[in-house]
């Protein structure tokens, strides 16, 4: 077997990567990953340097990892700037580092894909083979984050809001779960969304046209822009994975009088739907609620999906219908005084995470108690 790094995720066949990765997780596949490099989201002169991890035999691919060394810690959705600014004080780089990770995207999801020990460990002989501060790899599976924590990487948690399909015959069914003060308030935001004379159109897979991924993409850049924040993607990305993997993608466009007013776009499995980009081109009152929870829980019960992820953050869904759920990161840092360090600081974060989570789950929006998610 020989482990490489390659530059570019484009020097990779489509068919063998994804004969690892599967079509199951939308973002490790190669035209997902292809696409942000192609774009130009990430590269040069982003702080995304594409490294991806290979182990091949006779010209064949084994197992491999997205990797990346970055510069900063943007669009990680894990947050290790504190770690950055100690090692600054005490004199020492941390940048760069190691990442394996899909680029902005707090979505679980293989990420050592094939032999995780193996890869692994070759996360780890690049570190220190180049004097890097760290490596880390972001919402792994438990399975790999087990092989990573017995290798002596540290395990950090964290929390997201997924909400969870239990058969719902349709959105009342659902709200028909739901205590009854949430209950009411749901109906009313919808209610007013309606009364804007807002309506919501779905496109999936190649029903999006060329026409829709320019005005979302408007609707996306003017949202970044009002936050006075700039866009990790473009529109290049978005009409790229348009065409390549039409069928995981599903738009909610928001109109009045047939004039489109915002947008959310979701990605899909045979299991789930993850929220991941919104924009919108003028305010509406609570149409965000609509656009990105509301219609894409409908969504989801009409397809019989388990799961719609609502992406990171956000203690403002619980109300909706989500739930706390825990994430988790696994990290190897090369200089042992800080790795000390930083180990008993998540321990502590870890305990405070679990009681987080507890209190979270005791303040349920459902009417009577369902089983907890892992």
């Amino acid at each position: 077997m020989n482990v490489t790094v390659g530059d570019a995720l484009a020097s990779i066949a489509a068919g063998q990567w994804d004969a690892l990765a599967g079509v199951d997780d939308p973002f490790t596949r190669h035209a997902w990953l292809a696409a942000l490099e192609a774009s130009g989201a990430v590269g040069q002169d982003t702080g995304w340097q594409p490294l991806p991890l290979m182990v091949e035999r006779d010209g064949r691919l084994l197992a491999a990892a997205p990797a990346y060394l970055k510069s900063h810690s943007w669009g990680e959705y894990v947050f290790d700037w504190a770690w950055a600014e100690a090692f600054e004080r005490a004199g020492l780089a941390y940048y760069p580092k190691l990442l394996i990770a899909v680029p902005f995207t707090p979505v679980e999801g293989s990420r050592l894909m094939g032999d995780a020990g193996l890869l692994a460990g070759a996360a780890e002989t690049l570190v220190a083979e180049h004097q890097l501060s760290s490596a880390h790899v972001l919402f792994p599976p438990e399975a790999e984050l087990a092989t990573l924590a017995e290798r002596g990487w540290l395990v950090r948690h964290g929390v997201q809001f997924h909400w969870q399909n239990r058969g719902y015959r349709d959105f009342a069914d659902f709200l028909d779960a739901l205590n009854r003060d949430k209950r009411k308030k749901i109906r009313q935001e919808r209610r007013r969304v309606v009364e804007a004379g807002v309506t919501v159109r779905v496109l999936e897979g190649e029903a999006i046209g060329a026409a829709d991924w320019a005005g979302f993409h408007r609707g996306y850049v003017n949202t970044y822009h009002e936050h006075r924040s700039t866009p990790y993607l473009n529109l290049e990305f978005f009409r790229q994975i348009g065409a390549t993997m039409a069928e995981q993608l599903v738009l909610f466009v928001a109109e009045r009088d047939g004039e489109p007013l915002a947008y959310s776009l979701c990605v899909r499995n045979g299991q789930a739907l993850y929220g991941r980009y919104w924009g919108a081109l003028t305010d509406v009152p609570l149409l965000h609620f609509e656009l990105c929870y509301y219609a894409g829980i409908e969504y989801a019960i009409a397809q019989g999906l388990a799961v719609f992820e609502g992406g990171a953050q956000g203690e403002h869904k619980q109300a909706r219908g989500f739930e706390p759920v825990r994430t988790a990161s696994a990290h190897w840092i090369a200089e042992p005084t800080f790795r000390a360090a930083i180990a008993r600081w998540l321990q502590r974060e870890r305990a405070g995470v679990a009681d987080y989570l507890a209190e979270l789950r005791s303040h349920s929006a459902y009417s009577e108690r369902v089983a907890e998610p892992d």
